[in-house]
């Protein structure tokens, strides 16, 4: 049996393919080694964003491939097929960290009843967090259409989560609104969710293509919704952040340039544009900064479990809104992979899907 993993070129994202190799015998596998069957994966821009900074932030070294090829990390579901740890059983499920594949070696680590770690040396270069995986097998809000929005949502929303935290910890830098560039994405309309819901005094302005004003209206957690041709209109003369998804360089200047000192804070957070400049001219206003580390920092202030239980309660408010936002669309094997893929690199996949993938 052929185990088949779908790989990209590092220089090229539209250059891909499918490769196969040989699967690897359970019974040979090293001392608590696991076998994983990857049973199905999401696939969303944000994984466009892991493989354009695949060797800045090493994402790349997670899942090896031929040279001059990567395997970009995806969240999903995988099963234990074969296992050479007392503690794990074979038809055991994983939700974690895996590469667009049929299967997986875990090298299992820090085993509990919850969940366990992959020690492999090449993954270690990153954060722990993607090194982590779920012991989900009987867990209600894994299965179904809960756990693809799991999948497709969960690493997201923390993101988004965690970007409200840090705002309004920071109470906003005195901004009175917060504009959010690629509103129709994922990461962008759980912010506004979280900032629509909790944060009073505080305007949510979402940004987004004429296409997409009619779903980014629908979702009802923006109180104004601008098209990128009218930001212009904006009124300049009050203190606003910017939450930057799409990642474009000449949007970000148009805004800084537009709102100048009232411009408080400028988030680099996405990539969904793929139009980023390598050299940007110095702006007015808050200078654009990489939003990092606040996961780091909430770890040491609340303890064990503080962001989980958090996040768990801010999820609870989140998901069933899924259900009306989003289409769940299953997809099989590798042609279908492929064709999501280049829809997904291209922009092509309208905001209200949501693509759940398998290879075999």
């Amino acid at each position: 049996m052929q185990a088949i993993d779908f790989i990209v070129a590092r220089d090229d994202l539209s250059q891909c393919k499918t490769i196969e190799t040989e699967l690897p015998d359970g019974a040979a596998l090293p001392d608590d080694a696991l076998l994983v069957q990857v049973d199905r994966f999401a696939l969303t821009a944000n994984n466009i964003t892991y493989a354009v900074l695949g060797d800045e932030l090493k994402y790349w070294e997670l899942f090896p491939a031929p040279k001059g090829f990567g395997n970009i990390p995806v969240w999903g579901f995988g099963d234990v097929v074969a296992s050479r740890h007392p503690g794990i059983a074979e038809g055991e499920r994983l939700f974690g960290y895996f590469p667009m594949a049929s299967h997986l070696v875990i090298e299992a680590s820090d085993v509990s009843k919850r969940g366990l770690r992959d020690a492999a040396a090449h993954r270690q270069g990153v954060a722990p967090v993607y090194n982590a995986y779920a012991r989900v097998t009987r867990d209600p809000a894994f299965a179904g259409v809960r756990g693809d929005y799991q999948a497709l949502l969960r690493p997201l929303f923390m993101l988004s989560f965690l970007v409200d935290d840090y705002l309004a910890e920071n109470e906003f830098f005195g901004a009175r609104a917060v504009m959010l560039s690629s509103a129709s994405s994922k990461t962008a309309f759980g912010l506004a969710h979280l900032l629509h819901g909790q944060r009073s005094g505080v305007e949510v302005i979402g940004l987004t293509s004429a296409a997409n004003v009619p779903y980014v209206k629908s979702l009802g957690c923006y109180d104004d919704v601008v098209t990128y041709d009218r930001i212009g209109a904006l009124p300049a003369d009050r203190p606003v952040a910017f939450v930057d998804m799409a990642g474009n360089s000449a949007l970000r200047e148009r805004l800084h340039r537009q709102f100048g000192a009232q411009m408080k804070y400028s988030g680099r957070i996405g990539l969904t544009h793929r139009a980023s400049t390598p050299e940007e001219p110095q702006l007015p206003g808050a200078k654009p900064i990489w939003f990092f580390d606040q996961i780091r920092k909430r770890a040491k202030e609340w303890g064990p479990g503080g962001i989980d239980q958090r996040f768990g309660v801010a999820w609870t408010t989140f998901e069933p809104k899924l259900e009306r936002w989003l289409t769940v669309v299953h997809s099989r094997g590798p042609a279908a992979v492929e064709q999501v893929y280049r829809d997904t690199l291209a922009g092509r996949i309208p905001p209200e899907q949501g693509h759940m993938l398998s290879l075999h």
